[in-house]
């Protein structure tokens, strides 16, 4: 009975401790990590292209949601978590970085029939203004230009967090956010009325160092 009682104990004591050493290693990583806004650094922040993912989603005939990325993105942010309404981001998209696991659809897509990269380059998006917030979640207005038409859209943010990067010793912010459109909008309509969706969705997940 003495023996049972011990082994359990024991056990529960070994869970307790590795469950301490895990939260230990977890803050020397990112010591001064913190999830509120208002905790971590103000200033100017620059894209961490490795780390940084733009997704676009689109109904393909109505079997499928046909999904797609920008391996070439560039982005900026001005950071005020005081006054997150004064924050302000610019993201500039390289098109012909588009990438959907197919070399000879993205080249299609690539021409002058779809986003035509050769005379547009690049789609920006600007935050122009700020709508609201939940938590840690923020509304922002902003213009996308695409094909060289500015047209608004609203992007929502979720702040994950902040703190240095003990990797790159940066100190980092990371976000996710999604955008929705439709290309129509842009110009970019071929077979709108054949089944392939108008409304784009945009997701993107990301980290910004700071700057300085």
């Amino acid at each position: 009975m003495f023996i049972r009682l011990f082994s359990r104990y024991y056990r529960f004591t070994l869970i307790l401790a590795c469950s301490a050493l895990l939260f230990s290693c977890d803050r020397l990583v990112t010591p001064d990590f913190n999830t509120e806004l208002t905790e971590v650094r103000s200033g100017q922040y620059i894209i961490d292209p490795d780390h940084a993912t733009l997704l676009f989603k689109i109904n393909h005939l109505g079997f499928s949601t046909f999904i797609g990325r920008f391996n070439d993105i560039d982005a900026t942010l001005d950071f005020d978590p005081e006054n997150i309404e004064n924050s302000t981001l610019e993201v500039v998209i390289n098109t012909a970085g588009l990438d959907i696991n197919n070399d000879e659809f993205a080249e299609e897509l690539r021409g002058s029939d779809w986003f035509d990269v050769e005379n547009f380059p690049q789609a920006v998006f600007r935050t122009t203004s700020f709508i609201e917030s939940n938590e840690n979640t923020y509304v922002f207005e902003g213009d996308l230009t695409l094909l060289g038409v500015t047209a608004p859209i609203t992007l929502n943010v979720n702040f994950h967090g902040g703190g240095r990067n003990f990797l790159t010793r940066k100190y980092t912010l990371g976000f996710s956010g999604d955008a929705t459109f439709k290309r129509s909008d842009y110009g970019l309509d071929r077979f709108v009325n054949f089944g392939v969706g108008d409304e784009i969705k945009l997701e993107i997940h990301i980290e910004f160092q700071d700057a300085g």
